[in-house]
C-alpha cells in the first residue's frame, strides 16, 4: 500500500512539474481551456491544468520585418515595374493574432502587395520614382488600419527597390546624361557672369578710387594756390601797414603803385585796367611836369633861319660877276 501511495505521489509530482511552464520575456502564450480561450500567460512562471488547458498559440511581442520578393506594378502611364517592399511590424494582442486570421502575415504580405499596386496605379512613372516618402506614408496608414483586427500594428512600410524596364532606364541614363550637361552649361556661365561682374565692380572701383584721387589733389592744389595768394596779400598789407606806420610820403606811394602795376603785367602781353585814383594820379604828374618844364624830355622842333636883308651893293657886284662867268 505505502508502494502504491509513493508511486502515485510520484506520478503527482511528475505531472505537476511537466504541466510548468516559463515564459520568457516579450512573449505571450495563448491558453485555451478545453477548447475555447481562457487567458493569455505574460511573461513569467505559469501551470496549466492538465489534460483540461493547452497553449494554443505562442506569440512574440518583438518588432518584425516582413521583406516581400519583388512584385510586378503597373504605373499610370503603363509602365511596368518591380517593386519590393518591406514592412515593420509588432504584435499588441496575442487574442487577436491568434483569432483573428488563420494566417496572419501570409495576409498581411498580400495585403502589402495589393495595396503597393492600388497606390502606384493612381501614379506615372516619374511621379513614382520621386514619391516614396508619400507611397510609404500611404501605404503605413492603410495596413495599420486594415490590421488592426489581426492584432497587428504596422509601424513603418519602405520601398526597397523600384526596377524598371531596360528601355526605361537606357532612357533615364540619356536624360541624366542631358540634364548633367545643361547643369554643367549653366554652371559654367554663371561662373563666367559672377567673373565679369566682379571684373566690372573692380574697374568700377578703381575709376572711382581714381576719381577721387585726382579730386582730392585738385582740392589740395586748390588749397596750395589759395594759401600762396593769402600769404602774398598778407605780405603786401604787412608791406602797406609798414609804409603807413613809416609815414611815407605821396611819391613813394605813387612809386609802389607803378611797381605794382609791373609786377601785374609780368612782361607778357595783358591788359591792365587802372584804377581811377592812379589816372588821376599820372595826369596831376604830366600837368605838374607842362606847368612847371620839369620832367620834360621832348626836344623842341628847331626854329627855321630867318631870310636876310637884301643889300643893293652887294647884289649889283654879283650880278656883273655872273655876266662875266656867261661871256666867258
Amino acid at each position: 500500500m505505502e508502494i502504491v501511495l509513493i508511486i502515485l505521489a510520484v506520478l503527482v509530482l511528475i505531472l505537476i512539474f511537466a504541466n510548468i511552464r516559463i515564459v520568457p520575456q516579450a512573449t505571450e502564450f495563448v491558453i485555451e481551456f478545453l477548447g475555447k480561450y481562457r487567458t493569455t500567460w505574460g511573461a513569467g512562471l505559469h501551470c496549466k491544468i492538465p489534460f483540461l488547458e493547452r497553449i494554443a498559440k505562442k506569440v512574440t511581442l518583438k518588432e518584425q520585418v516582413l521583406d516581400s520578393p519583388p512584385q510586378p506594378v503597373i504605373t499610370k502611364d503603363n509602365v511596368t515595374m518591380q517593386i519590393d517592399t518591406v514592412v515593420y511590424f509588432k504584435i499588441f494582442d496575442a487574442k487577436l493574432y491568434a483569432y483573428g486570421a488563420v494566417n496572419p502575415i501570409a495576409a498581411l504580405e498580400n495585403l502589402t502587395a495589393t495595396t503597393l499596386r492600388n497606390i502606384v496605379g493612381e501614379l506615372e512613372l516619374d511621379g513614382t520614382l520621386t514619391s516614396r516618402d508619400t507611397i510609404n506614408a500611404n501605404m503605413t496608414e492603410i495596413l495599420a488600419e486594415a490590421t488592426d483586427e489581426w492584432g497587428i500594428k504596422v509601424n513603418r512600410v519602405e520601398l526597397k527597390n523600384i526596377i524598371p524596364p531596360a528601355e526605361i532606364q537606357n532612357a533615364m541614363e540619356k536624360q541624366m546624361k542631358a540634364e548633367r550637361d545643361r547643369r554643367e552649361t549653366l554652371l559654367q556661365a554663371e561662373g563666367h557672369k559672377a567673373a565679369s561682374i566682379t571684373r566690372a565692380e573692380g574697374d568700377k572701383q578703381a575709376m572711382i578710387l581714381a576719381a577721387e584721387g585726382e579730386r582730392d589733389a585738385r582740392i589740395a592744389r586748390a588749397e596750395g594756390e589759395a594759401r600762396a595768394i593769402y600769404l602774398a596779400k598778407k605780405a603786401e598789407a604787412d608791406g602797406l601797414a609798414a609804409l603807413r606806420e613809416a609815414k611815407a610820403d605821396n611819391a613813394v606811394l605813387e612809386l609802389k603803385k607803378y611797381e605794382a602795376l609791373i609786377a601785374m603785367s609780368n612782361g607778357r602781353a595783358a591788359k591792365i585796367i587802372v584804377p581811377t585814383d592812379a589816372v588821376n594820379a599820372v595826369k596831376a604828374n604830366v600837368l605838374f611836369s607842362e606847368t612847371t618844364g620839369l620832367g620834360d624830355i621832348t626836344r623842341s622842333a628847331p626854329e627855321e633861319p630867318k631870310p636876310l636883308k637884301e643889300d643893293p651893293c652887294c647884289d649889283d657886284n654879283n650880278l656883273d660877276e655872273e655876266n662875266k662867268e656867261a661871256t666867258e
